[in-house]
């Protein structure tokens, strides 16, 4: 099973992993973005506008390319992690985790017995690792799933070290906006106030001290290279619903022809009246 999870094993390499964020519903959409050969894609079902069937096609469309899907559950609550796991996520990423407690539960929810609490009986993860066996998939969860935690307020912050030091918690992954939030330097402009990344850094460094990875949701490629530049290894590199409209507005920019554009076609006109007197 482990072998199946292309996001675990780039982790434990040690290398960034690339993954990007669906907020929009289908499974051709999955499987379209699972095309660009991402490590991970996360299936948003705290933002996105993705229902619960919804994430279970998702899960299965994004396995069968390949890449590892990730949900993140709304809450931090036990049957919305079993929701996910049993769809056949590789991983959950929970927001709003607050303090140690917070993340020990999560961890529960996450494992089967004698580790945690998580029931067992679904037919769906299987598939999704390429195994048969669900008796495998039983012995082999806990060792093969990958638990993120958000850090994402100031409580969390705070408790940063005490949660990543926790057994069974694989990554803490940073929120900016919600951060800055919380902080009381939002994000407006696309830069951090120091205090924000002062607590960015501070982060990284608790997961670098208890050998835990680091993640940063980054919405550009020249966002995610510089963050794996400085250590992080979940990186997403677009968002879905970002993306499209981006793609879009400046693929109509240049059919529509910028200053650019038009001041090369005002040469070109120039230069033929030119030639022709």
């Amino acid at each position: 099973m482990q072998a199946a999870n292309r996001f675990q094993r780039a982790l434990k390499t040690r290398n960034p992993t690339f993954g990007a964020w669906q907020m929009l519903p289908g499974t051709n959409h999955s499987r379209a973005i699972a095309r660009s050969n991402v490590d991970w894609i996360c299936v948003d079902t705290e933002h996105g506008n993705i229902d619960d069937g919804q994430m279970h096609e998702a899960v299965a469309a994004i396995a069968a390319t390949g890449v590892s899907p990730l949900v993140r559950i709304a809450a931090n609550e036990a049957y919305l992690v079993k929701r996910a796991l049993d769809a056949g996520a590789h991983g959950v990423v929970v927001p709003l985790i607050h303090t140690p407690d917070d993340a020990r539960r999560l961890v529960a929810a996450c494992k089967f017995p004698p580790q945690g609490t998580r029931g067992f009986g679904s037919p769906f993860p299987p598939p999704a690792f390429g195994i048969a066996s669900l008796g495998q998939y039983l012995q082999e969860a806990n060792e093969a799933l990958v638990t993120v935690v958000q850090i994402e307020t100031r409580e969390a912050l705070e408790n940063v070290d005490a949660i990543a030091a926790l057994p069974g918690v694989d990554v803490l992954l940073i929120g900016p906006y919600d951060l800055g939030n919380a902080l009381g330097h939002p994000v407006l402009d696309g830069t951090f106030a120091p205090p924000l990344a002062d607590a960015i850094e501070r982060i990284r460094g608790a997961c670098d001290a208890h050998g835990k990875r680091a993640g940063f949701y980054c919405t550009s490629g020249a966002q995610a290279r510089e963050y794996a530049d400085r250590g992080f290894g979940m990186i997403s590199i677009a968002t879905d619903v970002l993306a499209i409209p981006h793609f879009f507005g400046e693929a109509l920019a240049a059919a529509k022809g910028g200053a650019v554009h038009a001041a090369v076609q005002a040469a070109k006109g120039a230069a033929a009246r030119l030639a022709g007197d």
